[in-house]
Protein backbone atom coordinates (compact mmCIF):
# COMPACT_ATOMS: atom_id res chain seq x y z
CA UNK A 1 0.00 0.00 0.00
CA UNK A 2 2.65 2.68 0.97
CA UNK A 3 4.65 2.15 -2.11
CA UNK A 4 1.88 2.35 -4.21
CA UNK A 5 1.06 5.60 -2.86
CA UNK A 6 4.80 7.03 -2.85
CA UNK A 7 5.06 5.87 -6.35
CA UNK A 8 1.49 7.67 -7.70
CA UNK A 9 3.32 10.88 -5.77
CA UNK A 10 0.71 11.01 -2.65
CA UNK A 11 2.12 12.42 0.37
CA UNK A 12 1.52 10.26 3.13
CA UNK A 13 0.74 10.37 6.80
CA UNK A 14 0.80 6.77 8.45
CA UNK A 15 -1.78 6.51 12.42
CA UNK A 16 0.36 4.96 14.37
CA UNK A 17 0.16 3.54 18.21
CA UNK A 18 4.25 4.14 18.66
CA UNK A 19 5.64 7.03 17.00
CA UNK A 20 9.07 5.49 18.65
CA UNK A 21 8.53 1.96 17.29
CA UNK A 22 11.24 0.39 14.57
CA UNK A 23 8.11 0.33 12.32
CA UNK A 24 6.95 3.77 12.66
CA UNK A 25 10.86 4.98 12.38
CA UNK A 26 10.83 3.26 9.13
CA UNK A 27 8.47 4.87 7.70
CA UNK A 28 9.67 8.15 8.92
CA UNK A 29 12.74 7.19 7.32
CA UNK A 30 10.66 6.85 3.59
CA UNK A 31 9.04 10.12 4.26
CA UNK A 32 6.09 9.24 5.38
CA UNK A 33 4.28 11.23 7.80
CA UNK A 34 3.59 10.01 11.36
CA UNK A 35 0.74 10.89 13.64
CA UNK A 36 -0.40 8.66 16.89
CA UNK A 37 -3.80 7.08 16.87
CA UNK A 38 -5.60 3.91 18.49
CA UNK A 39 -8.07 2.72 16.22
CA UNK A 40 -9.19 0.65 19.17
CA UNK A 41 -10.08 3.02 21.40
CA UNK A 42 -10.43 5.83 19.06
CA UNK A 43 -7.70 8.20 20.98
CA UNK A 44 -6.42 10.48 18.61
CA UNK A 45 -8.27 9.37 15.53
CA UNK A 46 -9.38 12.67 14.65
CA UNK A 47 -6.59 14.52 14.99
CA UNK A 48 -5.14 11.95 12.43
CA UNK A 49 -7.53 12.49 10.12
CA UNK A 50 -7.77 16.07 10.11
CA UNK A 51 -6.14 17.91 6.97
CA UNK A 52 -6.41 14.35 5.02
CA UNK A 53 -7.66 14.61 1.13
CA UNK A 54 -8.12 11.09 2.07
CA UNK A 55 -8.08 7.95 4.27
CA UNK A 56 -7.59 3.99 3.63
CA UNK A 57 -8.66 2.13 6.48
CA UNK A 58 -9.36 -1.36 7.40
CA UNK A 59 -10.81 -3.04 10.84
CA UNK A 60 -9.66 -6.66 12.39
CA UNK A 61 -10.97 -9.41 14.02
CA UNK A 62 -8.14 -11.17 15.00
CA UNK A 63 -6.81 -9.34 18.14
CA UNK A 64 -9.80 -9.17 20.06
CA UNK A 65 -12.64 -10.77 17.93
CA UNK A 66 -15.37 -9.69 15.44
CA UNK A 67 -16.89 -7.86 18.23
CA UNK A 68 -14.17 -5.44 18.69
CA UNK A 69 -14.42 -5.02 15.31
CA UNK A 70 -17.35 -3.98 14.60
CA UNK A 71 -16.25 -1.48 17.72
CA UNK A 72 -13.36 -0.02 15.91
CA UNK A 73 -15.63 0.89 12.91
CA UNK A 74 -17.05 2.77 14.95
CA UNK A 75 -14.33 4.55 16.31
CA UNK A 76 -13.35 4.58 12.80
CA UNK A 77 -16.52 6.82 11.47
CA UNK A 78 -16.85 8.78 14.56
CA UNK A 79 -13.05 9.95 14.01
CA UNK A 80 -14.00 10.54 10.35
CA UNK A 81 -17.56 12.48 10.49
CA UNK A 82 -15.31 14.29 13.31
CA UNK A 83 -12.52 15.29 11.11
CA UNK A 84 -14.64 16.08 7.83
CA UNK A 85 -12.56 13.66 5.72
CA UNK A 86 -13.73 14.20 2.18
CA UNK A 87 -13.10 10.64 1.01
CA UNK A 88 -12.54 7.18 2.73
CA UNK A 89 -11.77 3.91 1.40
CA UNK A 90 -12.42 1.15 3.74
CA UNK A 91 -11.48 -2.32 3.22
CA UNK A 92 -13.31 -4.93 3.87
CA UNK A 93 -13.38 -8.45 2.45
CA UNK A 94 -14.92 -9.97 -1.13
CA UNK A 95 -18.12 -11.39 -0.65
CA UNK A 96 -18.57 -9.75 2.30
CA UNK A 97 -22.05 -8.58 1.55
CA UNK A 98 -23.23 -12.25 0.43
CA UNK A 99 -24.35 -13.51 3.67
CA UNK A 100 -21.39 -16.17 3.59
CA UNK A 101 -21.73 -16.55 7.31
CA UNK A 102 -18.15 -16.37 7.75
CA UNK A 103 -17.75 -14.36 11.41
CA UNK A 104 -15.14 -12.17 10.44
CA UNK A 105 -16.85 -11.01 6.80
CA UNK A 106 -20.37 -10.60 8.19
CA UNK A 107 -18.38 -8.11 11.04
CA UNK A 108 -17.10 -6.79 7.93
CA UNK A 109 -20.20 -6.13 6.33
CA UNK A 110 -21.10 -4.88 9.70
CA UNK A 111 -18.95 -2.01 9.34
CA UNK A 112 -19.85 -1.44 5.76
CA UNK A 113 -23.26 -1.13 6.58
CA UNK A 114 -22.30 1.51 9.30
CA UNK A 115 -21.10 3.49 6.94
CA UNK A 116 -23.12 3.86 4.54
CA UNK A 117 -25.64 5.20 7.00
CA UNK A 118 -23.18 8.38 7.56
CA UNK A 119 -22.55 11.00 4.74
CA UNK A 120 -19.23 10.64 4.45
CA UNK A 121 -17.86 10.00 0.85
CA UNK A 122 -16.40 6.33 0.74
CA UNK A 123 -15.55 3.62 -1.39
CA UNK A 124 -15.61 0.08 -0.24
CA UNK A 125 -12.98 -2.25 -1.43
CA UNK A 126 -13.40 -6.11 -0.63
CA UNK A 127 -9.90 -8.40 -1.16
CA UNK A 128 -10.29 -12.16 -1.61
CA UNK A 129 -7.44 -14.77 0.00
CA UNK A 130 -3.85 -12.71 -0.26
CA UNK A 131 -1.36 -14.88 -1.86
CA UNK A 132 1.00 -13.66 0.83
CA UNK A 133 -1.21 -15.87 3.09
CA UNK A 134 1.04 -18.94 1.26
CA UNK A 135 4.50 -17.70 3.42
CA UNK A 136 3.04 -18.41 6.29
CA UNK A 137 3.14 -22.50 5.63
CA UNK A 138 6.96 -21.72 4.45
CA UNK A 139 8.38 -24.59 6.42
CA UNK A 140 5.50 -26.97 5.04
CA UNK A 141 6.34 -26.18 1.58
CA UNK A 142 10.33 -26.40 1.98
CA UNK A 143 9.26 -29.79 2.66
CA UNK A 144 7.00 -30.30 -0.27
CA UNK A 145 4.11 -29.98 0.76
CA UNK A 146 1.26 -27.54 0.70
CA UNK A 147 -1.62 -27.96 3.04
CA UNK A 148 -5.15 -26.17 2.56
CA UNK A 149 -8.29 -26.88 3.63
CA UNK A 150 -10.25 -26.62 0.63
CA UNK A 151 -10.07 -29.50 -2.31
CA UNK A 152 -7.25 -29.41 -4.59
CA UNK A 153 -8.85 -28.78 -7.89
CA UNK A 154 -11.10 -25.92 -6.83
CA UNK A 155 -10.17 -22.09 -7.68
CA UNK A 156 -9.20 -20.05 -5.30
CA UNK A 157 -9.87 -16.35 -6.16
CA UNK A 158 -6.20 -14.36 -4.53
CA UNK A 159 -4.65 -10.81 -4.75
CA UNK A 160 -1.71 -9.25 -4.36
CA UNK A 161 -0.97 -6.41 -1.78
CA UNK A 162 0.58 -4.93 -4.40
CA UNK A 163 -2.27 -4.99 -7.01
CA UNK A 164 -4.56 -3.62 -3.64
CA UNK A 165 -1.74 -0.97 -3.13
CA UNK A 166 -2.20 0.20 -6.78
CA UNK A 167 -5.98 -0.09 -7.15
CA UNK A 168 -6.69 2.50 -3.72
CA UNK A 169 -3.94 4.75 -5.23
CA UNK A 170 -5.94 5.01 -8.33
CA UNK A 171 -9.10 5.66 -6.55
CA UNK A 172 -7.33 8.62 -4.34
CA UNK A 173 -6.44 9.92 -7.94
CA UNK A 174 -9.93 10.34 -8.80
CA UNK A 175 -12.54 9.80 -5.54
CA UNK A 176 -15.14 11.34 -7.04
CA UNK A 177 -15.51 8.68 -9.44
CA UNK A 178 -15.65 5.92 -7.45
CA UNK A 179 -18.03 7.14 -4.32
CA UNK A 180 -20.59 4.87 -3.51
CA UNK A 181 -19.03 2.40 -4.85
CA UNK A 182 -17.98 -1.42 -3.29
CA UNK A 183 -14.99 -3.02 -5.67
CA UNK A 184 -14.44 -6.57 -4.71
CA UNK A 185 -10.87 -7.48 -5.63
CA UNK A 186 -8.88 -10.77 -7.25
CA UNK A 187 -5.60 -10.63 -9.12
CA UNK A 188 -5.70 -14.43 -10.39
CA UNK A 189 -8.25 -17.85 -9.50
CA UNK A 190 -5.46 -20.73 -9.71
CA UNK A 191 -6.81 -23.68 -7.89
CA UNK A 192 -4.12 -25.15 -5.03
CA UNK A 193 -2.98 -28.09 -7.25
CA UNK A 194 -1.83 -25.66 -9.75
CA UNK A 195 -0.47 -23.40 -6.96
CA UNK A 196 1.73 -26.06 -5.90
CA UNK A 197 2.78 -26.62 -9.28
CA UNK A 198 4.01 -23.25 -9.76
CA UNK A 199 5.72 -23.06 -6.21
CA UNK A 200 7.47 -26.06 -7.38
CA UNK A 201 8.73 -24.76 -10.23
CA UNK A 202 10.23 -21.65 -8.59
CA UNK A 203 12.01 -23.78 -5.65
CA UNK A 204 13.15 -26.28 -8.33
CA UNK A 205 11.88 -29.13 -6.27
CA UNK A 206 8.27 -30.74 -6.39
CA UNK A 207 5.70 -29.44 -4.22
CA UNK A 208 2.05 -31.57 -3.47
CA UNK A 209 -1.32 -30.03 -2.74
CA UNK A 210 -2.81 -31.62 0.68
CA UNK A 211 -6.08 -31.42 1.28
CA UNK A 212 -7.86 -31.27 4.35
CA UNK A 213 -11.33 -31.19 6.12
CA UNK A 214 -12.04 -27.73 7.32
CA UNK A 215 -13.76 -29.42 10.55
CA UNK A 216 -10.02 -30.01 11.40
CA UNK A 217 -9.57 -26.34 11.93
CA UNK A 218 -9.88 -25.46 15.46
CA UNK A 219 -10.86 -21.61 14.87
CA UNK A 220 -14.52 -21.52 14.18
CA UNK A 221 -13.53 -17.97 12.03
CA UNK A 222 -11.28 -19.62 9.89
CA UNK A 223 -12.93 -23.21 9.67
CA UNK A 224 -16.21 -21.51 8.56
CA UNK A 225 -13.86 -19.41 5.97
CA UNK A 226 -12.57 -22.26 4.04
CA UNK A 227 -15.55 -24.31 4.34
CA UNK A 228 -16.97 -21.07 2.18
CA UNK A 229 -13.73 -20.66 0.73
CA UNK A 230 -14.30 -24.99 -0.97
CA UNK A 231 -17.77 -24.47 -1.55
CA UNK A 232 -19.06 -21.32 -2.99
CA UNK A 233 -16.08 -19.37 -3.03
CA UNK A 234 -15.71 -15.42 -3.78
CA UNK A 235 -17.74 -14.25 -6.76
CA UNK A 236 -14.84 -11.93 -7.96
CA UNK A 237 -15.79 -11.07 -12.13
CA UNK A 238 -11.95 -10.75 -12.85
CA UNK A 239 -12.10 -10.33 -16.65
CA UNK A 240 -14.48 -6.99 -15.97
CA UNK A 241 -12.16 -6.13 -13.06
CA UNK A 242 -9.19 -6.02 -14.79
CA UNK A 243 -10.27 -4.21 -17.71
CA UNK A 244 -11.83 -1.45 -15.70
CA UNK A 245 -8.40 -0.92 -14.38
CA UNK A 246 -5.90 -1.98 -16.59
CA UNK A 247 -3.38 0.25 -15.03
CA UNK A 248 -2.81 -1.75 -12.04
CA UNK A 249 -1.11 -4.67 -14.11
CA UNK A 250 -2.46 -7.01 -12.09
CA UNK A 251 -0.12 -9.91 -10.99
CA UNK A 252 -0.91 -13.92 -11.72
CA UNK A 253 0.14 -16.17 -8.87
CA UNK A 254 2.88 -16.88 -11.04
CA UNK A 255 4.65 -13.88 -11.10
CA UNK A 256 4.14 -13.15 -7.91
CA UNK A 257 5.50 -16.28 -6.74
CA UNK A 258 8.52 -15.67 -8.62
CA UNK A 259 9.47 -12.88 -6.85
CA UNK A 260 7.95 -13.61 -3.19
CA UNK A 261 9.52 -17.30 -3.09
CA UNK A 262 12.92 -16.48 -4.48
CA UNK A 263 13.79 -13.38 -2.18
Amino acid sequence: MLDALLDAGFPVRAVVRDAVSSKAARLADRGVELAVGDIVSGVGLSEAFTGSAGVFALTTPFESGVGAEIGQGRALIEAATSASIPYLVFSSVASADRQTGVPHFDSKFEVEQMLAATEIPHTIVGPAYFFDNLLGGADALAAGVMPIAMPADKPLQQLSRRDLGRLVATLFAAPEVHVGQRIDLASDQPTPAEMARIIGEVLGTTVTAESYDPERIESEDMRAMFTFLGGRGYEVDIPTLHRRFPDVGWQSFATWAAEALRR
